[in-house]
């Protein structure tokens, strides 16, 4: 096997299959480890968990204690970051890797033909390639773009320079995490977006939340305009904007971050004489990543679509069973959750309210809020809901949770819709108590009151010879 790519869906493959006994060379033209370890999930959540810890200090009283605002330091706080992405590049190192037999290639490569792969001087021959080449960050056609500096989260990392004013191009889930973590950090943040609210592929009531939460810490939006130029030098730019009913005006800041999608890296790798097929700049694969070429198969960022590190290692998973195995598999992307980093965080799996309507899917939607959870007052997260999506006769379809520790409670309901089961059987799961894992099963009970109609409860009266009012 031969995997081009040294990111998470190229390492899990090239692991597993090392593991399970082939032969395997491993290609990366930069470093192993890809967009997660060095500019992606680490480094962002590592910036994301120091903002949370400075908010928390200001705002301390919430819980009993004094407030404190300190002069934050963003070196010190980017040399962390930096120190974190340090301890955990040992796991993703080639060292590591042809540890387990794997043997590494650093340089850029291309296909020579439908059974070759040729990096410098080598021509790789296999059984087996694997395209996990990544994706990089989109740069919008904006007017100037190409003569102002402008950040992205591949070069967001290395700032070791205050940054008074940010603006963020875009409202999706990299841009609304790192618009509240430098707000949080002491910047001012403006966000602007075409799109009429952020995190526009998440249902509106969800995504209200998150956005009232940085609304409220300071962050200011302009959402519904289009960004008309840009221009000007670092630490003075200016953004002209054109909001949908309104003139044109210009925006002042010091940075600006796009934050605007990604782009699939397919290009120089001579996929048109390996006979894999592109469709409009994205790779053609079936269900189980095979690509127009039977030898070749696709995995993570490059494979379009969702663009997850998690996804990315089940695809990996996919890929083994089907070149080593023979097996049949076909990718669950109904049961494939995700989360938004926020504070508070956005998680969900399955179909959402909109989704359901849009498919026209009869459902019912149930919800329950953080504030009626004990824990959620106990900790002071009281923002934010649990929202279900069943069929009628309740079976799950999709979950929804805004608020604390979102992420990690949506497992519940991953699990429970890869089973196959019902609002019932979340509900007559015990939780412990006082956990927010409770709200999982607060908002599956709403199910089952749904049925207590006031006809119900006068026959179960009269059948079991209740006395009550």
């Amino acid at each position: 096997m031969v995997v081009i790519g040294g990111g998470a869906g190229g390492l899990a493959v090239a692991a597993g299959a090392a593991s399970l006994g082939a032969k395997v060379a491993l290609v990366e033209k930069h470093k192993l480890g890809g967009d997660c370890l060095w500019y992606g999930c680490v480094p962002s959540k590592t910036l994301l968990k120091s903002a949370k810890v400075a908010q928390a200090m200001r705002s301390a009283q919430r819980w009993g204690l004094p407030a404190h605002e300190s002069a934050l330091n963003l070196t010190a706080v980017m040399q962390r970051v930096a120190a974190v992405i340090k301890e955990i590049a040992p796991n993703d190192s080639p060292e590591r890797f042809r540890s387990l037999g794997v043997e590494v290639l650093v340089g850029q490569g291309a296909f020579s033909d439908a059974r070759t792969f040729v990096v410098g001087a080598r021509a790789l021959s296999a059984r087996v390639f694997v395209i996990a080449t990544g994706s990089r960050p989109t740069v919008p056609p904006i007017t100037g773009i190409d003569a102002v500096p402008f950040l992205t989260n591949e070069t967001l990392f290395d700032l070791r320079e205050p940054v008074p004013h940010l603006l963020v191009v875009g409202g999706g889930a990299v841009g609304s995490e790192l618009a509240q973590a430098f707000r949080r950090l002491g910047s001012a943040v403006t966000v602007v977006d075409v799109a009429p609210q952020i995190l526009s592929h998440e249902d509106s009531d969800v995504a209200a939340v998150v956005y009232e939460r940085l609304k409220a810490e300071g962050i200011e939006y302009q959402l519904g305009a289009s960004i008309v130029r840009i221009e000007g030098a670092r630490g003075d730019l200016r953004i002209t904007l054109k909001p949908s009913e309104r003139a044109e005006h210009t925006l002042a800041c010091t940075h600006v971050l796009l934050a605007t999608g990604r782009t699939p890296n397919v290009e120089d790798l001579g996929l048109e004489r390996a006979g894999v097929r592109l469709d409009n700049g994205r790779v053609v694969s079936d269900s189980g990543l095979r690509t127009t070429n039977p030898r070749i198969y696709v995995c993570g960022d490059v494979a379009g679509g969702y663009q997850f590190t998690h996804l990315a290692e089940h695809q990996a998973g996919i890929i083994l069973r089907r070149a080593i195995f023979k097996l049949r598999w076909a990718k669950p992307s109904s049961t494939l959750p995700w989360c938004t980093f926020t504070d508070p965080e956005l998680a969900r799996v399955g179909l959402s309210e909109a989704e359901a309507r849009k498919q026209h899917v009869a459902h019912r939607i149930y919800r329950f809020p953080f504030e009626e959870l004990d824990r959620g007052r106990i900790d002071g997260e009281p923002e934010g809901f649990a929202k279900l999506i069943t069929s009628p006769r309740g079976k799950l379809l999709g979950a929804a949770i805004v608020g604390a520790r979102a992420g990690e409670l949506i497992h519940e309901y991953a699990l429970a819709l890869g089973k196959h089961m019902r609002a019932s059987d979340v509900s007559a799961t015990i939780h412990v108590y006082p956990t927010f894992a409770q709200i999982n099963r607060r908002v599956a009970d709403q199910r089952l009151k749904e049925g207590l109609t006031p006809r119900s409860k006068a026959w179960l009266k009269r059948i079991f010879q209740l006395r009550g009012v």
